[in-house]
């Protein structure tokens, strides 16, 4: 893992749309820029984008040819000062590893 990636997390936002033709998310961690936050069209209907965030609170929403929209896969969401929701996500730190041991868990019966 970069330096710059230290502590941050992969999180993969998809929004269902087959019929738009471009979309983007916009949130509190990309300054509300839509210009950073262009969505790749993914086969089935599907756009993606992935971003590494460091742990946190987020409100984004997704913005589909010109109109915003709330994340229709996110039940999470609050209100925004122009009296509309926001959809929210928490990203956790990753749990420390001690040195020599794996990250695998394994269930007990």
């Amino acid at each position: 893992m970069s330096s710059a990636n230290k502590g941050r997390k992969r999180v993969v936002f998809r929004l269902t749309a087959p019929e738009a033709k471009e979309v983007c998310i916009s949130g509190s961690f990309n300054g509300w820029d839509n210009r950073k936050g262009f969505m790749k069209r993914k086969p089935g209907g599907f756009w993606e984008k992935i971003v590494m965030l460091p742990p946190g609170r987020y409100e984004y929403k997704f913005r589909v040819d010109g109109n915003w929209w709330l994340d229709p896969g996110n039940s999470q969401s609050c209100g925004n000062p122009f009296g509309g929701q926001n959809s929210v996500i928490e990203v956790t730190a990753p749990l420390p590893v001690a040195r020599g041991k794996s990250r695998q868990v394994q269930a007990r019966l």
